[in-house]
């Protein structure tokens, strides 16, 4: 099994932000995959496929994002998987230009408030992250304005979600993360 959770907060207003690039990946991964996310378990909307006989389960926290340690602590409590090579996290971050894309296995949360609190609730950072560049906030516009700032119609970002999607896909279909980051890296 897998566990693939894209991050960002619910709700009509965040829809297009900043920081819900890992909604807007997961979304194109459920499409590509053709399933839908019509349930609602471990505080997340979840949608679920078989690939090549393996369960993939995508999740979207409904905790906001400085909470989603909360939601991929249940959604992993009851699994055998692997959290160094079964769980993928999916964000934004304002560390890569617009458009980059950045599969990593483990590492800091860094300056991410939804990976700190993943980090924080299953008291590791072994699992496998892939960050969505958004680029850098202008100096005079406050973090939390940026990241809760609109980038709907902004093709670099939505050229690095698709291609931050096929990286995904590529990961639900085995391939290994040094073929992934040498890839999309």
């Amino acid at each position: 099994m897998k566990i693939i959770v894209g991050l960002g907060n619910i709700g009509k207003k965040y829809e297009h932000t900043v920081h819900n690039m890992g909604f807007v990946c997961i979304d194109k991964v459920a499409k590509a995959l053709g399933v839908e996310f019509k349930q609602k378990r471990y505080h997340s909307m979840v949608a679920e496929a078989v690939i090549n006989g393996e369960k993939i389960v995508l999740a979207k926290p409904e905790t906001y994002m400085n909470e989603s340690g909360t939601a991929v602590k249940e959604l992993i409590k009851n699994t055998n998987i692997n959290l160094s090579e079964d769980l993928l996290i999916i964000s934004d971050d304002f560390d890569l230009k617009e458009g980059e894309i950045r599969f990593k296995i483990k590492g800091s949360a860094g300056t991410h408030n939804g990976l700190r609190d993943i980090v924080e609730k299953l008291q590791t950072t072994e699992f496998k992250r892939l960050r969505i560049g958004v680029g850098r906030p202008p100096e005079y516009i406050d973090l939390i304005d940026f990241v809760l700032s609109s980038v709907k119609g902004n093709k670099t970002i939505d050229e690095g979600n698709t291609r931050a999607s096929e990286a995904v896909l590529d990961f639900i279909r085995g391939a290994t993360s040094d073929q992934i980051m040498q890839k999309y890296n």
